[in-house]
C-alpha cells in the first residue's frame, strides 16, 4: 500500500509533462497540416507530369519476360 504514496505523485508529474508536450506540439505547428502527409505519402514523387502509369496487366507481362529473359541467359551462360 506504500507504494501507492509513489505512483500517484510520479503519474500526475507524467501526466503534466504530457500535458506540457501537447501543447508544445500544437503551438509549434505540428497539427497545422492533417492531409498534407497523408496526401504526399500516397504521391509518386518520381514521375514527371507526362510519365504514363503502365497497366497492372502489362507489368506482370514484362516481369514475365523479363524472367525468361534471365532463365535464358543463365542457360547460356551454362
Amino acid at each position: 500500500m506504500d507504494v501507492i504514496y509513489g505512483l500517484i505523485p510520479s503519474m500526475i508529474l507524467i501526466g503534466i509533462v504530457l500535458v506540457i508536450i501537447l501543447f508544445w506540439a500544437i503551438k509549434s505547428g505540428q497539427f497545422d497540416d492533417f492531409e498534407g502527409d497523408a496526401q504526399r505519402i500516397l504521391m509518386d514523387e518520381d514521375l514527371s507530369p507526362n510519365t504514363t502509369i503502365p497497366e497492372p496487366s502489362a507489368i506482370s507481362e514484362n516481369s514475365a519476360e523479363e524472367k525468361n529473359m534471365k532463365n535464358t541467359q543463365e542457360k547460356q551462360d551454362k
